[in-house]
């Protein structure tokens, strides 16, 4: 009984991968690549999971897709150009750094030495809180004080 409940939580607190019996193939290092594969593609229906974590009809479709591209012979390489020039960048989990999504690597850091620069030029612009008043200065605060003096 024990021993039963213990494996019942050792299967539940393990991860949870969806690939279906069917869908496993014979080569052994067919198996291996596409499930590498899978791990790094997004499932397009799920949040931030892998197609090989998600259990979505979607998800299952693609690994298909993957193990049948590997069987008529692509490379991983081919693979994934493919997925990305069905789907879009978006079904990589990672990525790339390069092309359009520069951008989005180089904006943060832009942003942040902007936002720097502009500090610092508002706070040297700012009058010390010692620094001393010209003459037009004094005369108009002595004015104002002599104003307010006699009202």
């Amino acid at each position: 009984m024990r021993a039963a409940l213990f494996a019942a939580f050792v299967m539940l607190a393990s991860p949870a991968l969806a690939v279906e019996p069917g869908e496993i193939l014979a080569d052994p290092v067919l198996e291996e690549r596409a499930r590498d594969l899978s791990k790094g593609l997004r499932c397009l229906v799920c949040r931030n999971e892998s197609i090989d974590e998600s259990s979505a009809e979607l998800a299952r479709e693609l690994r298909v897709l993957v193990r049948e591209r590997l069987v008529a012979g692509d490379t991983d390489a081919q693979v994934i150009d493919f997925l990305v020039a069905r789907y879009g960048e978006y079904v990589l989990l990672n990525p790339t750094t390069g092309g359009s999504n520069m951008i989005l690597w180089i904006a943060p850091l832009v942003l942040l030495l902007l936002g720097g620069t502009v500090a610092v030029v508002a706070i040297t612009r700012q009058r010390a809180p010692g620094e001393t008043l010209n003459a037009a200065e004094e005369a108009q605060l002595k004015a104002l004080m002599d104003d307010e003096s006699k009202g």
